[in-house]
Parts: structure tokens; sequence; C-alpha cells
């Protein structure tokens, strides 16, 4: 008997996913727990693994489109079963409805009383083949034919839930009749729609170009153009431009691209999507939605490095020896910050949430990736279990087993990029956040002491702000504190 697999939940705040990519094929075997498909929610790619043992007899959406959560995706049976609502179903239920039709026909005096318009239709219904396939008939092309072409009641579902016009469809079941593939086809020749595109469209009254310029060529607001304007536009091209010229517009289009030119080994093309494609959007709309202002200072680490070197030297028993530079830093930003509430906010447009608690984003370089995942309540952990819950959190982002609960909730973000010799960045923000901290490399700085000059190391500090709900002197005061934190952190410590 087939089991259905059902999209598990993904946190607590996630209605919908979008199916990345099927790691499985229809018609192959399939064990439990081995990954079915990829699926991405707004922060991060997961892996969907099978509930059942057997032979993946169907998957119900197609890479790219959304499914929501605790609803079935595929069928997972014994080899040579039939999923539910298959379209081997869907071929027979079209049989079925084909005979009942032929012996109602045939019982003549017998059926109930019809009307005019039953007769019309009876008498189109017993047209010959032969005519209605001739492309020049008028009948063809009369709204009549659509007597002819009648949708199953799957096919008929399927259509109205993704707005398809199943009576356009040409029908490849018995007597043209218009089945769920032929709608699951238009539904994958369609091109995607953002969320804003489509509730744009589904209003009415704009033209849906073949490609977009949103990743993975996704249709976008700004692709969407009025119909009367796209009509006008197709009237004046058509009188300005020569008959010959507008036959061969499109290879001279393609001929004169220079991609066209490039042999396969010179270029390779990475489609969009994931971890990759979440990072776009996101950055993208914080640069677009945010005013950011980017703050450079630095900190005297001379105390910094000196705590590192007697942590690493102390009993392994402590558990302190894997105690990063990195940790130390998340740790005074997490003392710090709690002075500061104007800067562990979120911004929602009309409103600021302060946060009491500091719930800190560290930033994560993985295989497929940008990650932030959020270690909760930093500023009441000590410095033994912050350092614990940071690695552990990147370790899970790095294996890919990283929850969307535990990439949620951020209050202020900290990148550092310090072990890559960087001196000075501008960090963008992670939206809503209203603050994100760049933690830079070590570097000899010139400190004048009376009359005399000498180098001490300094890490560098570059803060992004939101300048909508930060200005530049707390902004400042903070990075002040932060300097003094880090500068004399053995002290903060006993704190």
């Amino acid at each position: 008997m087939a089991t259905p697999i059902v999209m598990p939940k993904q946190g607590n705040t996630v209605e919908s996913v979008i199916i990345v990519d099927w790691k499985k094929q229809i018609g192959e075997a399939v064990a439990v727990d081995d990954v079915l498909c990829e699926v991405e929610t707004d922060k991060a790619t997961m892996e969907v693994p099978s509930t059942a043992a057997g032979v993946l007899l169907a998957t119900l959406f197609a890479a790219g489109d959304e499914a929501p959560v605790m609803e079935t995706i595929a069928w997972v049976g014994e080899a040579g079963e039939k999923a539910p609502g298959s379209g081997e179903q869907d071929r027979q239920g079209d049989r079925e409805t084909g005979r009942q039709g032929e012996g109602e026909t045939g019982r003549g005096g017998d059926a109930a009383p019809r009307t005019v318009g039953e007769d019309v239709q009876s008498s189109i219904s017993n047209l010959s083949i032969s005519n209605l396939s001739i492309s020049q008939s008028p009948i063809s092309q009369s709204p009549i034919s659509n007597f002819q072409s009648p949708v199953s009641p799957r096919a008929r579902h399927l259509a109205e839930r993704k707005g398809v016009d199943a009576a356009a469809l040409a029908g490849s079941g018995p007597g043209g009749r218009v089945i769920e593939r032929d709608v699951q086809a238009a539904i994958s020749a369609q091109p995607k729609l953002t969320p804003v595109a489509k509730a744009m469209v589904a209003e009415g009254g704009f033209a849906v170009p073949a490609q977009g310029s949103g990743p993975g060529g996704r249709v976008t607001s700004r692709d969407l153009r009025k119909e009367e304007e796209t009509r006008r536009q197709g009237e004046t091209l058509g009188a300005t431009m020569p008959a010959d010229a507008a036959a061969q517009s499109h290879n001279l289009t393609i001929s004169q691209s220079p991609i066209s030119n490039l042999t396969p080994p010179e270029i390779e093309i990475i489609p969009v999507k994931g971890v990759r494609k979440v990072i776009a959007e996101r950055m993208l709309q914080s640069l677009q939605t945010t005013a950011q202002l980017t703050l450079n200072a630095s900190a005297d680490a001379r105390a910094l490095q000196a705590l590192r070197k007697r942590l690493k030297e102390s009993p392994e028993a402590m558990e302190l020896r894997g105690v990063t530079i990195n940790d130390l830093l998340l740790f005074a930003v997490a003392r710090t910050l709690p002075v500061f509430p104007n800067l562990n906010a979120l911004f929602t447009g009309a409103e600021i949430h302060q946060h009491r608690s500091v719930n800190l984003g560290v930033a994560v370089d993985t295989p497929k990736g940008l990650m932030v995942p959020v270690v909760r309540g930093a500023d009441v952990l000590s410095l033994r279990q912050l350092s614990g819950e940071a690695k552990r959190l990147a370790a899970a982002c790095i294996g890919g087993k990283i929850t969307p609960d535990e990439l949620n909730g951020g209050t202020f973000t900290v990148t550092n990029l310090g072990a890559f010799g960087v001196e000075s960045f501008t960090p963008v923000l992670n939206a809503p956040q209203v603050a994100i901290l760049g933690v830079c490399a070590i570097q000899p700085k010139a400190v004048q002491r009376g009359e005399k000059v000498k180098f001490a190391p300094h890490i560098g500090l570059s803060l992004t702000i939101n300048h909508q709900v930060v200005d530049g002197a707390p902004a400042a005061r903070f990075l002040q504190a932060l300097s003094q934190a880090v500068a004399s952190i053995d002290l903060l410590m006993a704190g």
C-alpha cells in the first residue's frame, strides 16, 4: 500500500517551503531516512528524509514549487504500484466516463427528455473526428469545441489552484480530454513569479514576460508591464520595423551575443538557488530598505591575546582550551549590549522593538553559503557556555543539520573576517536588526604614551547601523564602550 510522505514542520514560524531539488527520481528505490528532496525556507536550506521504504511512486510538487508544511509531497510504495491520484487512475476514470457516455447515447428512447441545448451538444459529439481535426475548420476555433475536450475533475481542481486556464489546454486523454498531466505540463511551462508579481497579476491588467530579471529567471514586479503599454509597444515596433528585419531580429540578437560565442569550457552556468538565492534576496532587500552607515574603530588587543594564551594552557578539566579570540569578542559584545538597548533592537518600519535579552547572531561560513545561527540569552552565558553553543551551532550549519528555529530570533549579529587579514569592511545589516558588528584582523598600531610612540596590537571593529533608528553618536558610544571592554577583557570576566 502506498505511503504518503508529508512535508515535516520546519520550525514554529515556517508555513511553507520551496522545493529546491528532488534527490530521488520516480521509480527509484528509497529507504527510510534517505534524502528525498532539498527544501528552503527564507533563511536556510534543509533536507527532507523519507519516512517509508520502497519505491518513489510520485512527487506532487516540482522543483521550484512552494509546498505547505504538513501536506503530502510524495508517495512511496511497492514497485508497480500506482500512487493515489496518479495519471493512470485519471486515465482509467476517463475511460469509464467515456463508456458511460456511450451507454447513455445508445439507449435512444429510454433516455430522459433532453433540452434543445442538449440536442445540439449531442449532435456535436457525433461529428466525425476527421472533421474536427481539420485545422481550417471553424468548428475547431469555436467555443463549442470545449464540449469535445472536457476537463477531468482532478485536472480542473489543480488548474483552479494554480491559476491555469484548463479549457485552453490541448488534452492528451481519451477524446482529447484534459487530464492532470496536461495541467502539470502547463504549470511547468509557466514563468516563475515572485509573490509581489503574482499578486499584481492576480489583480489583472499586467502582461507576464517569458523570463524575468530575478534569480533563476523569476519574474519580479519590475518586469511586469501594463497590457495596454505592451500592446502599444508591439504596434509601434511592427509599424517601424521592416518585415525582413523583424523576421531576422531574433536570430541577430542571438548571433551577436558575446556569450553565445563562448565555447562550453569558457563559461559555467550556475543556477541561483538554495542558500545562495536566499542570501542574494536578503542582502539586496537589506540595502534597499535601510539607511546603512558604518563606523570603524579599533581596540587594544594585548589583554585579549594574553587571556587567549592563558586559556589555551589551562587545565583540560576546565574545558577552556578551545576558547578562541572570536569567542572572547562574542562575550564582550554580549556583556556590553545590555547597556545600549537601542542597538539590541529590531525595526519593523513602524515600530522599534528593543530587547532586554541578547540573542546573538553569529555569521558562519559554510559550503552552501553564509548562515547566521543565534546564541540565545548570550548576555547570561558564561564564557565556556557561550563558546560551546557557538561551536555547536556552527557545526550544525556546516553539516546541514541546523534547524529554522536556530536561525531565527537574533537581535544583533557579529561577523568575523579577521582570520583572512581584513583590516576593515562594511558588514551588511541582517534586517530587521538595526546593527551588526564586523570583527577585523589584529594589526600593530602606533600608540603615543607621553612623548614616546610605540606599537601595540589592535583589533579592528566595524559597526554598521540602520541610521533610520540609530544615530551616529549612540553608535560611537557603543563602539567606545566595546573597545574598552575588549582592552580589559580579563576584568570584564571577573565582573
